[in-house]
């Protein structure tokens, strides 16, 4: 398990440079202590060396075997930043923040999203499209872990993410607060490519195996595809987000 706490410090870690520069540029999570492997090339760290003294955080020289120990199944490269355990946002503050866009708020909701892979990848590509928050359920659904930090390669940084108890009653939340819920899904021919994405927007995306669930389609004002053009019937749920996130920023440039 890589999504390993150390519970005598309530600290969590992120593995790898990406992350733990991005953390030690945006001076969160506070990071309580640096690691790095012993005879790690100077010229590479350097830069992170430099930050982490200019905000105090101390730096321990380990040995790669504690690496290897801690986080057997990532790629951590070398480095690692002990940092504080990660705080979910709150969902009033992300809408009323959102909502602060002309009607042009895209807030993404992951319906029971599972492997860690797919929602560390759909943090950094929200984060890339400039999604105002992502929402995900408490229950039966993804976390955000050491590995979701990997994947996500700093970009959480960047997006918060809320974790709420009942999906159903978060969407209607949503609408009545204006916000237009849009379902992705491959049992409708309605294309992204006809929809007019200029409104507040709640993304939905289903769970890897099954789509969306039952409750949520329930919830939503339409369903959306994306329209194939080969031989292959369906897309990974992460590429797909990212997908239908670069339609809706394209359509909303030439609208």
């Amino acid at each position: 398990m890589i999504s390993q706490r150390f519970d005598e410090k309530n600290i969590f870690v992120i593995p790898g440079f990406h992350g733990v520069h991005e953390a030690l540029i945006q001076g969160q999570p506070r990071i309580m202590e640096l690691w790095l492997s012993e005879g790690k090339k100077p010229e590479r760290v350097r830069k992170i060396l430099a930050l982490a003294g200019d905000q105090g955080v101390p730096v321990s020289f380990k040995k790669g075997t504690v690496f290897s120990h801690l986080l057997p199944d990532t790629a951590h490269q070398g480095i690692v930043a002990l940092v504080e355990e990660f705080h979910y946002s709150d969902l009033e503050q992300v809408i009323k923040v959102s909502l602060k866009n002309d009607d042009r708020a895209i807030l993404l909701v992951l319906d029971h999203i599972t492997d860690e892979g797919n929602l560390g990848a759909l943090i950094r590509t929200a984060a890339f499209f400039g999604v105002h928050g992502l929402i995900i359920p408490k229950d039966r659904s993804a976390g955000v872990t050491v590995a979701v930090l990997k994947r996500a390669s700093g970009a959480w940084l960047h997006i918060p993410v809320v974790r709420v108890v009942n999906l159903g009653r978060t969407l209607d939340l949503l609408e009545k607060r204006g916000f237009w819920i849009i379902g992705a899904s491959g049992e409708t021919t309605d294309s992204i490519f006809q929809f007019d994405w200029n409104r507040n927007l709640a993304l939905v995306l289903g769970n890897e195996q099954k789509g969306l669930s039952r409750s949520v389609k329930q919830c939503c004002h339409q369903e959306v595809s994306i329209p194939a053009q080969g031989n292959v019937e369906s897309l990974n749920v992460g590429v797909a987000g990212g997908v239908i996130l670069s339609e809706i920023i394209r359509h909303r440039n030439i609208v």
